[in-house]
């Protein structure tokens, strides 16, 4: 599938740093399609871990079944939203991915698990005690990322 281009092409990020937002990201909203056939966005937590974004839900609701029904899914993440009042505008920079969205079982789910936690908080033994609670009532996801894009404010472009 070909994906369609940015309209606003000076304020397109560059890979590298729209990858960085991926990175430094603490959460972001994820898009799915949803029951009946709407759209259906959902704040979450996440890790970007080796060109792939991780995420971790209950193992029934309205985000898992879409997601098991239908695996394509768009993510996005702001990185800053600065409102400037006199100007009527923000300065932001964003990331959108769209990916496919699989499964993990076992040890991929785990590893997974632990990337969040580490995320989260350095302290493994902390980390080791809540995934240890948590793991056998979470399902983890990985996304795939088929293509992202990045996007900043025009307030934020070097003068040409």
């Amino acid at each position: 599938m070909a994906f369609r281009p940015m309209r606003r092409t000076r304020q397109e990020l560059s890979p590298a740093e729209t990858e960085d937002i991926l990175r430094r990201g603490a959460d972001g909203v994820l898009a799915v399609l949803g029951d009946e056939g709407y759209p259906y966005a959902v704040p979450l937590n996440y890790v970007y871990k080796d060109g792939k974004i991780y995420f971790h839900c209950a193992k029934e609701g309205h985000k898992f079944d879409a997601l098991m029904r239908e695996p394509k899914v768009s993510f996005c993440v702001v990185e800053r939203n600065d409102v400037i009042p006199d100007e009527f505008a923000t300065y932001y920079k964003s990331a959108v991915a769209f990916g496919h969205a699989r499964l993990l079982e076992g040890a991929e789910a785990e590893r997974a698990v632990y990337d969040l936690g580490f995320k989260f908080n350095p302290v493994p033994e902390k980390v080791r005690a809540e995934v240890n609670k948590d793991l056998a009532h979470v399902a983890c996801f990985e996304i795939t990322i088929d293509h992202l894009t990045g996007k900043q404010a025009k307030g934020l472009l070097k003068p040409q």
